[in-house]
This record gives structure tokens, C-alpha cells and sequence, in this order.
């Protein structure tokens, strides 16, 4: 009875652990509500970009948008086309009243309003995703951000979150539990 019993304790173990060892992509609710993708109140309100800079975005994360699409869309472009707002090339144009997008690789992705007066007075965004990485010991270093306001692309030092060294810390948990079995059977 004592064998089975341990068995289970550790199988449960080992089971919750590698539960929470895999993280799920998330949405990104732009602006962090419905709505937000609209001229701001001031030419000094940078809310989106302060948003952004606060979020972590991971490989397969997507952000969505939540829009008139009567009234605007959401073009994905380059840095040149950002800071110019350029939405003559886009590289992606998006005009649902929900938009979605999923961000596929590690670095800075692009948009800007289709209207191209909107993105003049300040709608537009920078998202920043984190690169895939294994870290043995769930150490985190800082992302860096390109700043919004920077025509010469000098970064932005992104707020570090121990969270995001999670993934690491619980891959140590699982291997732990793992051998912890094997040493109680």
C-alpha cells in the first residue's frame, strides 16, 4: 500500500507540474480595452506605447483590436512607414471591427491607423516581443524597446518582470519532481 500510495503522490506532483510548465499564448486586448484604437486626446498622450511597454509579449501571443471599422482600420508596416506614417505600402491592412493578429516572431512589429491624419496625430503602436529563450537558472534580462519618440531608433529600456523567467523556474520544478519519484519508488 505504501508503494502505491507514494506513486500516486509523486505521479500527482509531476502532473500538476508539467501542467503549469507549458505557458499558453495569450490576447492582447490592445490598449488593455475595447475601443482604445483612436486618435488620442492630446498629441503628448502616447497611451498605446505606454501600454505596450508595460506588456510582455511572447512568441504566439496576438493582439487584438476592438474598432469602427466604418471609421479606421490597422495597417501593420515598417519603422520607416511608422515614423513617417506612410500607409501608402502596408504590410498587412486589417479593417474588421475585430482585428486579430498574431505575432510570430521575436522583435519590434509596426501599426499605424489607415487614416493617415489619425496616425499623424498620434494613433499608432510599437509591440516588442520577447525572444524565445531557455534559461537554466529562470534569470531575466531586460527587453529592449524602441522608443516611440526616437526618429533615430535609440532603445527604450522595457520594465523587467520576474514573471517572465516563470517558465524556466517551473521546467527546474518538473526535472526535480521527476528524479524525486524515481528516488521514492
Amino acid at each position: 500500500m505504501g508503494f502505491s500510495s507514494k506513486f500516486i503522490s509523486v505521479s500527482l506532483v509531476v502532473a500538476f507540474a508539467l501542467l503549469f510548465s507549458f505557458t499558453d499564448a495569450r490576447d492582447h486586448l490592445v490598449g488593455g480595452k475595447p475601443e482604445c484604437w483612436k486618435v488620442p486626446s492630446t498629441e503628448s498622450d502616447d497611451f498605446l506605447n505606454k501600454w505596450a511597454q508595460k506588456t510582455r509579449f511572447q512568441i504566439g501571443d496576438s493582439l487584438v483590436w476592438k474598432y469602427d471599422s466604418k471609421k479606421d482600420s490597422v495597417l501593420q508596416v515598417t519603422r520607416e512607414a511608422y515614423l513617417s506614417c506612410n500607409t501608402s505600402n502596408p504590410i498587412a491592412a486589417h479593417k474588421e471591427d475585430e482585428t486579430k493578429i498574431e505575432l510570430t516572431k521575436s522583435g519590434p512589429y509596426y501599426f499605424i491607423s489607415g487614416t493617415q491624419a489619425y496616425c499623424e496625430k498620434g494613433e499608432k503602436l510599437i509591440v516588442v516581443v520577447m525572444a524565445a529563450r531557455n534559461r537554466p537558472s529562470g534569470a531575466v534580462s531586460p527587453a529592449i524597446a524602441p522608443s516611440p519618440d526616437s526618429e533615430f531608433g535609440a532603445p527604450a529600456v522595457a520594465p523587467t518582470s520576474a514573471a517572465s523567467g516563470l517558465k524556466g523556474g517551473l521546467n527546474l520544478i518538473v526535472a526535480v519532481a521527476v528524479l524525486a519519484g524515481f528516488f521514492m519508488i
